[in-house]
């Protein structure tokens, strides 16, 4: 395997822009984004004649000289003085322009001079600015839209510019499927639907190329290899197999890359991305693209995006670094280069970074990551509170308007977050689902800007109070009531198991899915599995946990457990059944010094509004009887 600089240096070296691209001629005011194939020159002047630069009186230098204030000069309009406006030709034999402003007037054919002017003082002289044949842009620069502007004012109206380059998608695996046709059939069963394409099309197509993407080609090596060879006799430029690039016994794509030309490199020490191929093929990049969303996108901005920039003779800006402190531990595999992404906010004056879900084909940690840290190959990992460089995939202001809820799950964020975007774009709000307890955590460890919980007393019967009095007890803040909200078993439809209550936990014949520890939900289990006298030990799937109430429901939709305890509006959204066991109270726990946060206070006013709980109430099992309400413990 190759360290990823040296992979990426060895596949550039073997693609030569010139080689591979045609020009052609394009229109100039239709240039821009385009590069130019050779030196362009001025064919007229600008100004194409000498013109005023301000409005007054166009003069000889040498009438002014010796008027002041105190020896105002006479000039005769129509023989030593033309009137002129800015743009407009000066007169023959004129070499100044006295502003209107230092100008009095006698009479019709008189005026009075309080100022003298030098030559070519306040006029455009012939070719100031663009000298016929001079070189307006030279060869492979990126026209810019100020370079348009040129381009017309010297006359310029067409150029020669290289082509773009055109790029071949072609998604294989046996296992894909197009969106549609699942959407026409309804069965996807051993299926995977394929989207890569698509994201890796986008992206390509944002850094300037043409793309073409071809049907699925299944796992036959005859079929990819007829495929691949097609694209090469074509008129593209560079070509992206992807997937089939792994060890695994169905992974063609290294092995026609091998056979049709030459392979370069096999194998990125870095993750995800680990198995990317690289080839060069009669000229052409081939890149063998891993599968896995994550792994794809990630080893298309290493790889191919630079390959894309090289053909347009593009140097690609850096993006920004920054220190930010690491919000939750990220252990990493010793030996690999990992790229985590993590959505960082600015909490008073430090950023915090907290790492997204891990896995390859999580599509939604990268539409949701706003920013990535970089594990190095000889680490195990990056501790939580360490300061790490993260790597900006949005511009810093940005993020510095992210607001980090981190803390227990409830359906209800999702929609203060759309709400947020809506009614406040400069703002974005992101939470983490690291249960109740957690939340608490980060709030004492200044690493949120608020955390969401529903942690019950058994004691008192009251929620969070006692928590926070306990936990942050050095640290004021505010509970905002978000919701009530009914929690309950959730089950199949029809119930199969027959499951009346918290009692048939403990049946032999029932597998039951957990919260983790520290979420309120755990603390209400746990409350009522002793109201009951009932072992955790008898319950089969008590270890099992999951982090936030959808996933516990698509694990009971799915058939890996029986029931699970979570909310109505959860088990409603997959048609699923619920068996109601207690009505608790959702807060938001939020520091008092955060409560000034424009960004919090836009919350604030978003939760007491009328529109935000009838949303809430549309989802089913909330009452908001209570919301927008603040406690100070």
């Amino acid at each position: 395997m190759k360290e990823p600089e040296e992979a990426l240096d060895i596949f550039l070296r073997h693609i030569s822009p010139e080689t591979l691209l045609s020009t052609e001629k394009v229109a100039s005011k239709e240039a821009a984004g385009r590069v130019t194939a050779k030196p362009v020159t001025a064919l007229l002047s600008s100004p194409t004649y000498h013109s005023a630069a301000m409005d007054g009186y166009a003069v000889r230098a040498r009438d002014t000289f010796g008027a002041s204030e105190h020896r105002p000069f006479s000039l005769e309009t129509g023989r030593q003085a033309w009137p002129v406006n800015t743009g407009q030709v000066m007169p023959a034999g004129t070499d100044a322009v006295i502003m209107i402003e230092d100008v009095f007037h006698v009479s019709n054919a008189m005026i009075e001079i309080i100022a003298p002017v030098f030559p070519w003082q306040n006029v455009r002289k012939v070719g100031e600015d663009i000298v016929a044949t001079e070189l307006l842009l030279p060869a492979n620069h990126v026209i810019s839209p100020y370079d348009v502007a040129a381009l017309v004012t010297g006359g310029v109206l067409d150029l020669l510019v290289w082509e773009k380059p055109k790029v071949v998608i072609i998604p294989t695996g046996s296992e894909l499927i197009q969106a549609e046709d699942v959407l026409i059939s309804g069965n996807s069963l051993g299926k995977t639907i394929e989207s890569n394409s698509a994201m890796l099309s986008a992206m390509a197509v944002n850094h300037g190329a043409e793309v073409s993407v071809w049907d699925i080609v299944s796992d036959d090596i005859r079929l990819i290899k007829d495929t691949l060879q097609r694209a090469i006799d074509s008129d593209a430029h560079l070509i992206v197999l992807n997937a089939g690039s792994s060890a695994g016994s169905a992974d063609y794509t290294v092995h026609t890359i091998e056979k049709l030309g030459d392979l370069l490199v096999h194998g990125i020490t870095m993750m995800p991305g680990k198995p990317t191929a690289l080839g060069i093929i009669k000229g052409k990049p081939v890149i063998g693209n891993p599968g896995y969303p994550v792994s794809s996108a990630l080893s298309f901005e290493r790889f191919v995006l630079p390959a894309l920039n090289k053909l347009q003779f593009k140097t690609p800006p850096k993006r920004q670094r920054i220190e930010a402190i690491v919000g939750r531990n990220i252990p990493s595999r010793s030996g690999l280069r990992e790229f985590r992404r993590v959505i960082a906010g600015k909490v008073e004056d430090k950023f915090i970074a907290v790492p997204l879900r891990k896995g390859a084909g999580s599509i939604t940690t990268l539409t949701r990551a706003n920013a990535m840290i970089e594990i190095p190959e000889n680490a195990e990992g990056v501790e939580e509170g360490t300061r790490a460089m993260i790597e900006l995939l949005r511009e810093e202001e940005d993020i510095s308007r992210t607001l980090l809820c981190i803390g227990s799950h409830d359906l209800a964020l999702d929609i203060l977050k759309d709400m947020l975007q809506r009614r406040h774009p400069a703002f974005y709000l992101y939470s983490n689902h690291v249960g109740s307890l957690g939340g608490l955590m980060a709030i004492k460890k200044g690493l949120a800007h608020m955390a969401g919980t529903h942690l019950l007393d058994p004691t008192s019967g009251e929620y969070n109070m006692s928590y926070v009095k306990r936990y942050l007890a050095d640290v004021p803040v505010a509970l905002v009531t978000l919701t009530h909200r009914q929690q309950g078993l959730m089950v199949l439809p029809g119930n199969p198991k027959g499951i009346a209550g918290i009692e048939d936990l403990a049946r032999r014949d029932v597998t039951f899915i957990n919260r983790q520890s520290g979420s309120g939900t755990r603390v209400l289990l746990d409350y009522h599995l002793d109201k009951a006298g009932i072992d955790p030990d008898q319950i089969h799937g008590y270890q099992d946990e999951e982090y936030t109430h959808m996933a516990v429901a698509v694990d009971i939709l799915s058939n890996k457990a029986d029931t699970g305890l979570g909310i109505l509006s959860a088990a409603r959204a997959l048609g699923l059944e619920f068996i109601p066991l207690a009505e608790e109270r959702y807060d938001l726990a939020v520091p008092m010094v955060q409560m000034g946060h424009p960004g919090v206070k836009a919350l604030l006013e978003i939760i007491s509004s009328q529109d935000f709980r009838s949303k809430i109430e549309g989802l089913g099992g909330y009452s908001t009887r209570k919301t927008g309400r603040i406690i100070r413990p």
